[in-house]
């Protein structure tokens, strides 16, 4: 997971929610269902995809929307740094073997700087991959919808409040666009979560009193770069954003999304704030990872959800080498339990999903590209706003050691965006003489 293409407006999310009305409409011009003014001009059938975000996940993105069916060719790249622009077309190309000649991207259409995000969408193409560190996700979210763009981006899509509200309001547009919107919460698309949460709301275990949700691993990957090694303060974050909780939204953001959304799933919530956690508690910190290096964001997270019926959902992820190891969800019913990946256990009752199952991030850009070739309804924004919030709220628990109501939490005016995206701009965070980034101390630190 490489660093990737950052945006270069010049003025915060909250000053752009408060200064900015979205205006959209859908096209008036008849096309084929779901599809694109720009594909109907054209006669041609062909999905052109923009890549914005040129690193691991991009490159696998990439690829899955390269794997679908029906004319679809890459068309596009953009990265805040060329060499990732460029090395991604050898990548793809090699990975999709005969698919390979789908990569159809000139030199003028590689993109890089802080800007490339704009210059790919504005590039002629149908569907925008969205890819980049999770913190920039909500401009470009906002951009790609006003214009006219099917797309996919990858969790979590906002790292505070300020951001989430945007991705809702955007998707407000998107939605009368009737543009395909996906998310990267893949678990969606996986046939044994799909089955097993079906029973567990058709009463199979009963009604849930609680859920175990884990993202218990390692550190995933070291900085990658030195402060001497960047042109500045700002080039040495986004290169190493997974540890700067303005960029990731800190690792129960970045990655245990997944499993506080299978809750969420779990609970019946869809689209609807009411449905989603009404309060959370939790503690946090750094203990072995405590060098200067890995930035300011915590190893160790356990938060306690509770929902408006009282039942609760208990959360834990952690870095830490020589550890127990999780990464799964449990759930607890009156009359039985399950392990929403594919099994259910109680009275009477022991069923196992045994079925083969497809590779869930390629089905979920299956589903996507289906949903634009038929002119199917497809978003899954909404859902991806509300699981980010999820996340950060269990994470302005664990960072203050407050118990925080969703309401709260949502309200936010707390923006952890920087105020321009420049190279030589100020970063939301800086360390002090020593190197040394100010962590989160629960008791002592404001989140709200």
């Amino acid at each position: 997971m490489n660093p990737a293409d950052q945006p270069c407006e010049s003025t915060s999310r909250r000053d752009f929610l408060k200064t900015t009305a979205l205006a959209g409409t859908g096209a008036t011009l008849v096309v084929p269902a779901g599809f694109s003014s720009s594909l109907f001009a054209s006669g041609d059938d062909t999905v052109k995809v923009g890549l914005i975000g040129c690193g691991g996940r991009g490159t696998g993105a990439a690829e899955q929307a390269l794997s679908t069916n029906g004319n679809v060719k890459l068309t596009a790249v953009g990265d805040a740094f060329a060499e990732n622009a460029m090395h991604v077309l050898e990548r793809v190309k090699s990975s999709l073997g005969a698919k390979g000649e789908r990569v159809q991207v000139p030199p003028e259409k590689i993109f890089n700087g802080l800007d490339a995000y704009q210059k790919v969408i504005d590039s002629g193409v149908d569907l925008v991959i969205l890819a980049t560190p999770p913190g920039f996700r909500p401009i470009h979210f906002e951009y790609a919808v006003k214009a006219g763009k099917h797309i996919f981006m990858e969790k979590p899509v906002a790292v505070d409040a300020p951001g989430v509200r945007q991705v809702i309001e955007a998707n407000k547009v998107a939605k009368e666009k009737k543009l395909k919107v996906g998310v990267g919460l893949q678990r969606h698309h996986q046939a044994g979560y799909l089955e097993t949460i079906k029973r567990i709301k058709d009463g199979a275990i009963g009604d849930i009193m609680a859920m175990r949700v884990y993202w218990n691993g390692t550190t995933p990957w070291d900085p990658r770069k030195t402060r001497e090694q960047c042109r500045s303060e700002l080039e040495y974050q986004v290169i190493n954003w997974y540890y700067y909780t303005w960029l990731s939204g800190d690792h129960i953001c970045e990655q245990h999304i997944h499993n506080l959304d299978v809750g969420n799933w779990v609970k019946g919530g869809k689209d609807k704030e009411a449905e989603y956690p009404v309060k959370a508690n939790g503690m946090g910190g750094r203990q072995v990872r405590t060098d200067k290096k890995y930035g300011e964001i915590y190893d160790h997270h356990f938060v306690e959800y509770e929902y408006a019926d009282g039942s609760t959902m208990y959360s834990q992820c952690r870095q830490m080498g020589g550890c127990w190891n999780s990464v799964s969800e449990f759930v607890k019913g009156t009359k039985g339990t399950s392990n929403p990946s594919g099994s259910i256990s109680g009275k009477g009752i022991d069923w196992q999903f045994g079925e083969k199952q497809k590779n869930p991030y390629q089905v979920e850009h299956d589903d996507l590209f289906a949903a634009i070739r038929n002119g199917t309804e497809y978003n899954e924004a909404d859902n991806g706003a509300y699981s980010s919030m999820t996340a950060i709220l269990g994470r302005l628990c664990t960072y203050s050691g407050k118990e925080i109501t969703w309401e709260d939490a949502i309200k936010s005016e707390v923006s952890l965006a920087p105020k321009k995206y420049e190279w030589d701009a100020e970063p939301p965070v800086k360390a002090n003489a020593n190197g040394v980034y100010p962590v989160a101390i629960p008791g002592l630190t404001k989140v709200l």
